[in-house]
């Protein structure tokens, strides 16, 4: 498990950016190799997809030969709500670069068998070879996804009621009504996650510190699902300072002592342009 610190929020995202840019340029995508990408929701995530857009923009990068599946969907929001996830990915990522729109993937919240569409999500993602790199984010809580505490560490994607935590957290993209706030959502496992080759995890922010620290130097807990990705064999959290509030001083010494070797992982920076 790797645990990269960055001084705030911008240099985290940036990161982050260059780690999934250089994964996906060393993989090599083509029409008959795609590189396959889990993606996350939610305001962590921001600052990354606008890093992405940046080097696609500059010629750096293409996602022609990337299929996406993103992690969650609310279950009876329409489509086009501007808080859709649909709506997110669209409006945050998808519009600005060139993916084909057959290869994102998102799951339906209004399909008429949720558990079905579940299951078709599972298959696509098998299909598709596995995902080579899930990013993730997390709730103060410790959940990934909407892999709410309680949630089984082995669990595949399904329907999950929302915790009232997370309605909490959610109401301020719905006027801070609760009313508003959808209460349960279509999401991908933890197994689901765990299965892919190698996660990303972005934590930012003092009021995300906790939940850090019990997926940091705790043991694995299912009341925190985040923990489980102790046990995956490539994981990376990415985070602040701000983050690492609720660490002890040595380890955040232990891990700030191998920055040197994780920045070799973002530097140099490699481009699909000709020649570099």
């Amino acid at each position: 498990m790797r645990l990269v610190i960055l001084d705030n929020y911008d240099l985290a995202s940036e990161w982050a950016a260059k780690y999934i840019c250089n994964r996906i340029i060393q993989f090599k995508p083509g029409q008959n190799r795609y590189f396959t990408l889990g993606l996350p929701t939610g305001s962590t995530p921001l600052g990354c997809y606008r890093k992405l857009i940046e080097y696609h923009k500059s010629g750096d990068l293409s996602f022609k030969y990337v299929k996406t599946f993103n992690m969650d969907e609310y279950v009876g929001l329409p489509r086009n709500h501007p808080e859709s996830y649909h709506s997110y990915m669209w409006n945050n990522f998808f519009k600005h670069i060139d993916i084909d729109p057959n290869n994102a993937h998102i799951l339906d919240g209004n399909a008429a068998d949720l558990q079905a569409e579940c299951d078709a999500f599972e298959r696509k993602i098998e299909e598709a070879g596995g995902i080579d790199l899930f990013v993730g984010g997390i709730g103060p809580d410790g959940h990934i996804a909407f892999n709410e505490p309680g949630s089984s560490l082995v669990s595949r994607t399904r329907l999950k009621t929302l915790a009232m935590d997370t309605i909490l957290a959610n109401a301020k993209y719905f006027d801070g009504d609760l009313s508003k706030v959808p209460t349960m959502a279509l999401t991908v496992g933890v197994g689901t996650v765990m299965d892919a080759r190698e996660v990303m995890i972005l934590i930012t922010g003092a009021h995300k510190a906790f939940a850090l620290y019990k997926a940091i130097e705790e043991g694995v807990n299912h009341m925190w699902t985040v923990s489980a990705f102790q046990q995956h064999p490539r994981t990376i959290f990415v985070c602040d300072e701000d983050a690492t509030l609720e660490l002890r001083v040595k380890t955040v010494k232990y891990f700030k002592g191998l920055m040197h070797v994780h920045n070799k992982l973002v530097d140099p920076l490699y481009s699909m342009k000709e020649g570099n």
